[in-house]
């Protein structure tokens, strides 16, 4: 697999295409992991099955899977001039960005420096400075849900810290290589470090943390402010899971860009592209066909015109299909969406009776 020498740094990347898309030059895809992974994070579930349609760029952030490791050089204001760099290599101009967590807080700098790079960008479950600071709200179940699941089990985190997530990682970590089991409750929020490969991702990612300043360079101030992230106007969807430590900073962001779309990821963690790759394929599949942007956005009488989360009255969780009605309330399960949409029709006639 090739390497390029970039802003100092050995990075590790990987190009897929399928060929042409009708004929129009194939607009590219640049695909963005979080801590902790590598390329992977994308490749076989995503990169592989939008090769028909983009251009797609995979690379490992410095610091992961088969890029150098250096000593230093990891804000995001640094990561985001290695996905610069490596975009003047590979003579990418502009181009579509999907990007995970910490990925999409590089992307979101490079974004910020270079915007008329950027054709449009799927911003998933990502967690920035300017949302860190929100944690007590009162609508947020996470904390209340997780913190007593972390006391049962001698974790003394709390997930009120602005940066719950990367130590949560580094704990878990440190139980992979001494051979204990993560609880099944814990399993979502660190799925990278579990499976096949995960003593040695765990490894890796201690070594990351422990030998090098990434961890003290990770955890500082991103520079994603306020008045920086307003002045982005391209194409934006930013998918939230319901359960994710993240969720809050997305919550921010409805008042910082009014013109993006927001999904919500219906009882989903923080790793939902990994568990529901046909879902938030489908969702950015609908974001670059323009199915959001031309869909009118129902307000109820009296609330104020603004953007929220929204999301298919039809879903699918666990091994059934169910819909929602106005009020939240789910009917299901079904054994297809076909019947889930049947049911809902009825419901939907009786109410215009």
């Amino acid at each position: 697999m090739p390497f390029a020498h970039i802003n100092g740094v050995k990075l590790h990347y990987l190009q897929l295409d399928n060929g042409s898309h009708g004929s129009a030059p194939k607009e590219d895809l640049i695909m963005v992991h979080g801590l902790a992974t590598n390329m992977a994070f994308w490749y076989f579930k995503y990169g592989v099955a939008l090769s028909d349609r983009f251009r797609i760029t995979l690379y490992d952030l410095r610091g992961h899977g088969r890029s150098e490791m250096p000593d230093a050089g990891y804000t995001p204001a640094i990561l985001a001039q290695d996905l610069g760099g490596l975009m003047d290599h590979l003579h990418i101009e502009k181009a579509h960005f999907i990007a995970h967590s910490f990925g999409g807080v590089v992307t979101l700098n490079f974004a910020c420096e270079q915007p008329h790079r950027v054709r449009s960008l799927v911003l998933a479950d990502s967690h920035f400075s300017a949302g860190r600071h929100v944690q007590a709200r009162s609508e947020w179940a996470f904390g209340n849900e997780f913190q007593p699941l972390l006391d049962r089990h001698g974790v003394d985190l709390e997930t009120s810290d602005p940066y719950f997530g990367p130590k949560l990682l580094i704990r878990v970590a440190e139980w992979q290589l001494m051979g204990r089991d993560v609880p099944r409750e814990l399993a979502e929020l660190v799925s990278p470090l579990l499976g096949k490969s995960g003593k040695r991702t765990s490894s890796e990612w201690l070594k990351l943390m422990t030998t090098t300043s990434a961890q003290a360079e990770m955890t500082s101030d991103d520079g994603l402010t306020v008045e920086r992230l307003r002045k982005l106007h391209f194409p934006i969807v930013a998918m939230y899971g319901d359960q994710s430590p993240a969720r809050l900073s997305g919550a921010e962001l409805l008042d910082i860009w009014p013109h993006a779309e927001f999904r919500r990821v219906r009882d989903a963690g923080h790793f939902f592209p990994t568990l529901r790759p046909e879902e938030v394929l489908s969702g950015c599949l609908r974001f670059w066909g323009g199915e959001f942007s031309n869909a009118p956005r129902r307000h109820r009488a009296g609330e104020a015109r603004r953007p929220y989360f929204r999301s298919d009255r039809i879903f699918k969780s666990g091994d059934g299909w169910y819909y929602t009605r106005r009020n939240e309330e789910r009917i299901g399960p079904f054994a297809t969406p076909e019947e889930a949409r049947l049911r809902l029709d009825g419901f939907m006639a009786e109410l215009q009776t």
